[in-house]
């Protein structure tokens, strides 16, 4: 691949591949996989990303948003998507789109009903959410009854899956927390399997589930971070390979003498002769103002460049003073060879947040 000469985000599908096969391997024969590419595909690009899964037969996709749904309907993708936190005002697009709701409460349960019913649609897919102890949407299962005695009044929608969130899969501290959500999972699924009088789809696991409980894979997992290359644990990550890439371009170089300052605010001043180096990113494209000051470092030439003063919203500066470096050279802001993970401990983050904050106006380029 050509040396950056501007800011990119290169999006490796190779990459994702293996990491699809990785995480398969670890499923059982009849384990179905749903891919999350919410957030654009964690960062990087939705629609590619879901072109290459369905070319590796995904079972599922989920997004967060019905427009993300439609986006992926319109590039083409006519696998299942669930879409997990839907509002009522977009029920009827959904519906148009094929899409198939989380319906996580009585209020958003009656009103796709109405909707689905005005539409006159028999058995649409749907999915039923349970608060298992994550508390941040669900049905509980002292909902059961009521929900099922509802459902069973109705013949537009139909229980494509019953699912839930572990809270803290990643954290094997945390072990006696999940064990008792997927306890109270399997509780929960056997009542509304036994009031519905069958039994759908089942699925609890993130991709640190996946790692961490097989007991608990069901009839289905869920996979986000795994697919762009992360996995919770120094031991996983060495298992899968980054999908995407940072990159951008020196600028200008300057020679900052002593007690001269740098950018917005004076936020660095030079105690001795510095050089500083200006790099075409900012916190508009996901480089966060909590950067600087000496927080967080770009790659130059395979050595570590600070990054000092205040972020701006389009340019960064880094202290190249002991780095031979020309301007036009190539900038390593996370990649392959520089973990995003170090970038967002730096910064007191995740790194889903660091990759997710990438902004859409960042050139991306795809690796086949």
């Amino acid at each position: 691949m050509p040396k950056a000469q501007e800011t990119l985000l290169e999006i490796d599908l190779n990459a994702l591949k293996h990491n699809y096969n990785y995480i398969t391997s670890k499923l059982k024969k009849d384990t179905k996989l749903l891919a999350v590419v919410k957030a654009f595909a964690y960062g990087s690009d939705a629609n590619e990303v879901a072109i290459m899964l369905e070319e590796l037969k995904v079972d599922y996709f989920a997004v967060a948003y019905i427009q993300e749904g439609v986006a992926l309907r319109d590039a083409g993708i006519r696998t299942p998507i669930l879409v997990l936190h839907p509002q009522p005002v977009n029920f009827k697009l959904m519906i148009d789109r094929c899409l198939e709701p989380n319906l996580y409460s009585f209020r958003v349960l009656e009103q796709f009903i109405a909707i689905a019913s005005e539409a006159k649609q028999t058995n649409y897919p749907v999915h039923l959410k349970f608060n298992t102890g994550l508390n941040r949407l669900g049905f509980t299962m002292d909902d059961v009854d009521s929900l099922t005695s509802k459902l069973k009044q109705t013949s537009v929608i139909k229980t494509k899956s019953l699912f839930s969130h572990l809270a803290a899969s990643e954290d094997m501290d945390e072990r006696p927390f999940t064990l008792k959500q997927i306890s109270l999972f399997k509780t929960i699924a056997e009542a509304f399997a036994d009031k519905i009088g069958y039994m759908p789809l089942l699925h609890i696991s993130n991709t640190s589930g996946v790692l961490n409980y097989p007991e608990a894979q069901f009839d289905m997992v869920r996979t986000g971070i795994g697919l762009y290359g992360f996995g919770n644990a120094e031991a996983v990550d060495k298992e899968l390979k980054p999908v995407a890439s940072l990159k951008s371009v020196i600028s200008q170089i300057h020679q900052v003498n002593t007690g001269e300052s740098v950018g917005y605010n004076r936020g660095f001043i030079a105690k001795s002769p510095q050089k500083s180096a200006t790099i075409p990113i900012g916190h508009a494209d996901g480089i966060g103002r909590f950067y600087g000051h000496g927080k967080g470092f770009v790659s130059i030439n395979g050595k570590q460049a600070p990054i000092i003063g205040n972020v701006c919203m389009d340019m960064i500066m880094v202290n190249v003073t002991d780095i031979d470096c020309d301007e036009g050279d190539e900038v390593i802001i996370f990649g392959k060879d520089l973990d995003a993970n170090r970038l967002a401990k730096q910064a007191n983050t995740i790194t889903y947040e660091l990759l997710t904050a990438i902004s859409q106006r960042v050139k991306r380029v795809f690796l086949k």
